[in-house]
């Protein structure tokens, strides 16, 4: 019954309802703005009329691409007119009403042409942007010019550089460009991922969240800056526990990292790096609950650096070469217990170049086995050599709780080389 019903409707007069239909909401939402006391040019019956001229210009030439743009540039007139009345009046006069005037126009030529489900979409995100101007407005207060150049800089690593990366493998050790780059933008997404978050929620969660997130970032780094915090304060537990759950934060960045580039390694390291992550975690989270009789001070919340520096980019890329090549030497010529010792030289730095380059080797240069123990050496490593940091950094209770937590965590993450 509906169907016969619709198609006795010409398709004509479904095309206008739906033109009427989506003007009216422009108009609705700008006619809030007449009751607030402005004088703006239109409502909801001038946004109806120029969908309607969209719908009328666009059927009279045919859908032809001249007499529609003829019509948009006579509707763009009045709408320049209307502007420079406004500004007649004041000097702090939008133009986002005339804007909105245009997109109606143009709402009306895309039904006309059937491109419908772009033009509700386009209405839609339209009323959305009008109706969260003072959310928007505030945003941009918020928002520094050196988090803007930060992610533009993002955008300049992934969006611009990458694909003019040659995607093939090159020199005796195969070393694919594109492959490499890759890992760089992955790995600064998840670091510049974290960083947004703490950006967001800083001052929020105190020192246990900052260091969840921070983990992420880099757990070193987050290891240093809470462990000189502690030495100035009194709160042993709370930081202590900080220090604690980001290597609970690395061990799921690892298989974050791991699984964008080899699952099957990712499914080789999950079952005990999700056992040592709830470890860390829950030992962390008891540590940091506990309470600090002596604590005056107000705890301070980590705030690393912006990752996104192109400088570091490049020299993270240039390392992980180099942790390739080291790799596939190491490999060849040096045998497991020589890889093994290479993982263990590398928790004295960042671990994740060598990290990357293991899980690039895995099921090509080396087996999943191998690869698997290096990396669980190198995480462990790594653990044990934060704990020196934070002995060295924190001193008193922080610096030697820590060393012993970190230290026994170590021991946990060694445990896989006999099973894995």
């Amino acid at each position: 019954m509906l169907d016969q019903l619709l198609s006795a409707i010409p398709p004509e007069a479904l095309n206008l309802g739906l033109v009427l239909f989506l003007s009216f909401l422009i108009g609705l939402e700008r006619e809030e703005l007449k009751r607030g006391g402005k004088r703006v040019f239109g409502g909801v019956r001038t946004f109806p009329l120029l969908g309607l001229v969209g719908y009328v210009v666009s059927l009279l030439s045919g859908g032809n691409l001249f007499g529609m743009l003829l019509g948009f540039l006579v509707v763009g007139a009045f709408m320049l007119v209307s502007y420079l009345h406004k500004l007649q009046q004041t000097t702090e006069a939008g133009i986002t009403t005339e804007l909105s005037g245009l997109l109606v126009y143009l709402v009306g030529a895309l039904v006309y042409t059937g491109h419908l489900w772009f033009a509700c979409t386009l209405v839609v995100v339209s009323l959305l942007l009008l109706e969260l101007k003072e959310a928007l407005e505030g945003l941009t207060q918020r928002i520094r010019p050196e988090e803007v150049a930060a992610f533009t800089k993002f955008l300049l690593l992934s969006a611009v550089i990458l694909p003019m990366v040659p995607n093939r493998d090159l020199g005796p050790f195969r070393i694919n460009p594109f492959k490499t780059w890759l890992v760089v933008v992955a790995v600064s997404g998840v670091s510049y991922a974290s960083y947004v978050l703490l950006k967001a929620f800083k001052d929020r969660g105190g020192i246990f969240l900052s260091a969840i997130l921070g983990g992420f970032y880099s757990s070193t780094v987050i290891t240093v800056v809470l462990a000189k915090r502690a030495a100035a304060g009194q709160r042993p537990h709370e930081y202590t526990g900080g220090i604690v759950v980001a290597s609970a934060a690395m061990y799921l960045k690892i298989l974050a990292l791991v699984w964008m580039f080899n699952r099957d390694l990712a499914l080789t390291l999950a079952p005990w790096f999700l056992i040592l992550a709830a470890i860390s975690a829950l030992g962390g989270w008891f540590v940091y609950r506990l309470h600090d009789p002596e604590a005056t001070d107000t705890p301070e919340a980590a705030h690393p650096h912006n990752p996104l520096e192109l400088r570091a980019a490049f020299f993270f890329a240039a390392v992980f070469v180099v942790m390739l090549i080291v790799t596939q030497l190491a490999i060849t010529y040096l045998g497991r217990n020589g890889v093994y010792s290479v993982a263990g030289l590398m928790g004295l730095t960042d671990v994740t170049p060598f990290i990357m380059g293991m899980t690039h080797a895995a099921g090509v240069s080396t087996s999943l086995h191998l690869a698997a123990c290096s990396i669980a050496v190198s995480a462990a490593s790594n653990n044990l050599v934060k704990g020196f940091y934070a002995y060295g950094f924190a001193k008193g209770r922080t610096g030697l709780w820590s060393l012993g937590l970190l230290g026994g965590l170590t021991l946990l993450g060694l445990l896989p080389l006999i099973w894995l």
